[in-house]
């Protein structure tokens, strides 16, 4: 009876420390979009993951112990309050699949009790089996998605080949993709505005750029009255660009931007800009793709569709000229295929936000939208969140650029602050998934920060040393700088200051619960 007792305990002290790792590791391999090799990395970065995990690996050890399956079983219920998941920036959806793991590991789990149970004198190796179990959840969660691919593999089949049924269904259809290393949501929604002028539009909301999150969008939202379909499509790796342009078949194309964002999983910039340029190599003959001339990256590529440029910097088919930025917002002129220049009034803020603008004007102007409408569309247009949104707080302003930062956003976010007059503050991680030269580029970041900025607050000691490097290389007081754990102990050490002018604050970047 005593045996029974324990193995209960033991059996409900596992199921708790496993539930709660679980959940853990299923919400970052959500965030690391169910890549294998992905979520491997980020296991082993995860210092403070494997800390929280090691009271199982004691606990295994103590069930040899005579006596110690007690303690053992509560190093498990340690081990589930210390897993316990904080509030997470962007919570695990349960999805579907998600729960179909769950299941799958709640299976395999009460199978293993029930050996236990069944098992008599091994009864002790069981319990440490239990405890390394819980140690090694990472791999656990992993074997059950391994066991559940052919599944996924099949279902996901199924949604694409019915995705791709409604996209065939619709000949007359004018499905525009939009990529780029940066730029892209923000062209994808002026886009979906200023063609609203004249056409029925669909646009994939939030930032649903994966294969899947785009078949979502037409499973779900695409119906037979839109005439046009504005597909952003995200890539962390070669050919998933390609992938979605074989469900969507794109007729125009955008490409805003290349340069080393997910560095990481790209391996090299030659496979980014190969990438990005899927969306040209998918179009049909003659079509036309549109082209951030401004990136040299871009610029440079030679490509076999019709090509309109655009941008502000350059020389461009559309080019956005005269820009004046203030905090009420920006002015610029552009021409447009008629030969007619047009003055354009914006609520948003910065050189980059125009830059996408353009690209918006360009193919709406060449989908036939009347400048005239395409104009009171612009000063129409809302911040997209958490790029260059500006905030109002008091007498004190926010810049909110906190969505995945890159070198050039980065770049262009602090000219924008540049632009404002008051103490500005800038508050920051650093940028990530730069692969090799992350030191280098988040080093050159704080360089560009010493030029702007009358204070700096760096959330993460390790992940922003080098900006604090780059700072201190570029000559600036170590006094105005401060280091803190979090964005909120960041934020009050701005607030601290003691100024008469009023603050202008710029947030840039704000890291995913998986780093």
């Amino acid at each position: 009876m005593t045996d029974t007792i324990i193995l209960v305990i033991y059996s409900l002290c596992f199921l708790a420390a496993a539930a709660a790792l679980t959940k853990r590791q299923m919400h970052m391999f959500q965030l690391n979009s169910y890549k294998m090799g992905g979520h491997l990395s980020w296991v082993m970065r995860d210092g403070a993951g494997l800390l929280h995990r090691l009271p199982a690996l004691l606990a295994a050890a103590l069930v040899f112990v005579p006596g110690g399956v007690y303690a053992s079983a509560a190093l498990l219920a340690v081990t589930a309050v210390l897993n316990i998941e904080k509030k997470a920036k962007k919570p695990l959806v349960v999805t579907k699949r998600v729960l179909r793991m769950f299941i799958t590991l709640t299976i395999l789990y009460v199978l293993f009790i029930a050996l236990a149970s069944a098992s008599g004198g091994a009864r002790t190796y069981f319990y440490a089996a239990f405890a390394l179990i819980v140690f090694f959840n990472p791999l656990t969660v992993l074997l059950a998605n391994l066991l559940m691919r052919p599944v996924e593999k099949s279902i996901n089949r199924g949604f694409i080949r019915e995705a791709e049924r409604i996209i065939d269904q619709m000949p007359r259809l004018t499905v525009i993709g939009v990529t780029g290393s940066y730029g892209k949501t923000s062209v994808k929604f002026y886009l979906g505005k200023l063609l609203s002028a004249k056409y029925n539009v669909l646009v994939t909301p939030e930032s649903y750029n994966t294969t899947l999150g785009v078949v979502r969008t037409v499973r779900e939202h695409l119906r037979p009255t839109h005439e046009i379909f504005v597909c952003e499509m995200g890539a962390k790796g070669v050919g998933e660009i390609k992938e979605i342009c074989d469900i969507v078949k794109p007729k125009m194309g955008v490409i805003t931007s290349v340069g080393p964002q997910h560095l990481e999983t790209f391996g090299s910039i030659e496979n980014i800009i190969n990438t990005k340029f899927e969306l040209e190599q998918a179009l049909p003959e003659g079509e036309t793709i549109f082209l951030n001339t401004d990136n040299e990256y871009i610029a440079s590529r030679k490509v076999r569709a019709e090509r309109i440029s655009y941008g502000s910097d350059r020389p461009a088919d559309y080019r956005a000229r005269d820009i004046k930025v203030s905090e009420q917002g920006s002015e610029f002129k552009m021409t447009g295929r008629d030969g007619v220049e047009y003055s354009f009034v914006t609520k948003l803020i910065g050189h980059h936000n125009v830059q996408n603008i353009a690209g918006a004007i360009a193919v709406a102007d060449t989908l036939g939208v009347p400048m005239e409408d395409i104009a009171v569309q612009v000063r129409r247009l809302e911040s997209v969140a958490h790029r260059l949104q500006l905030i109002r707080r008091g007498r004190d302003l926010i810049i909110d650029d906190a969505f995945n930062s890159n070198p050039s956003g980065a770049r262009a976010a602090l000219s924008v602050l540049g632009e404002f007059s008051g103490f500005k503050a800038l508050v920051t991680p650093g940028m990530i998934e730069l692969g090799e030269q992350q030191y280098e580029l988040n080093y050159e970041f704080g360089r560009q920060a010493a030029e702007v900025c009358d204070f700096v607050a760096l959330v993460g000691e390790k992940q922003t040393r080098p900006i604090y490097d780059g700072l201190l290389s570029a000559g600036y007081d170590k006094s105005k700088i401060f280091v803190g754990a979090t964005i909120q102990a960041a934020m009050a050490a701005v607030d601290a200051v003691v100024t008469p002018e009023r603050k202008i604050i710029l947030l840039e970047n704000d890291l995913p619960d998986n780093y």
